[in-house]
């Protein structure tokens, strides 16, 4: 096989990623203060850990969001094109949505979608 396109993506790609990298550390603006460094929220500064636990609650709602974004994403194109590809197209998103449907099922009856 020819691997020539493949590897002149890569290398393209290679090339203008750490060319932005370069160029945003030369002409990006730089401060050294030490109060840079600190956290800071809302104009308040933070007594104590900044590092606080987080709920998996968060996680779990934020992957079904994205979940359901993703759906809609694909939904959109499916529906332009469904009367030129017919029956196939409709068997192919009603399985889609067969399984979005299920995995939804299922993290509601584990209760994910409860805020305790």
């Amino acid at each position: 096989m020819n691997f020539t396109l493949l590897i002149t993506v890569m290398l393209t790609a290679l090339t203008l990623v750490a060319g932005a990298y370069v160029i945003a550390k030369l002409i990006g603006p730089r401060s050294y203060a030490k109060l840079k460094g600190e956290p800071y929220e809302s104009g308040i500064p933070t007594r104590g850990s900044s590092w606080l636990p987080v709920s998996v609650g968060f996680y779990l709602f934020a992957i079904l969001f994205l979940m359901f974004d993703v759906e809609t994403v694909f939904l959109y194109p499916w529906a332009v094109v469904v009367k030129e590809f017919g029956a196939s197209a409709l068997l192919s998103i009603g399985f889609f949505l067969v399984v979005l449907v299920l995995g939804l099922a299922y993290a509601w009856r584990k209760g994910d979608l409860e805020w305790k």
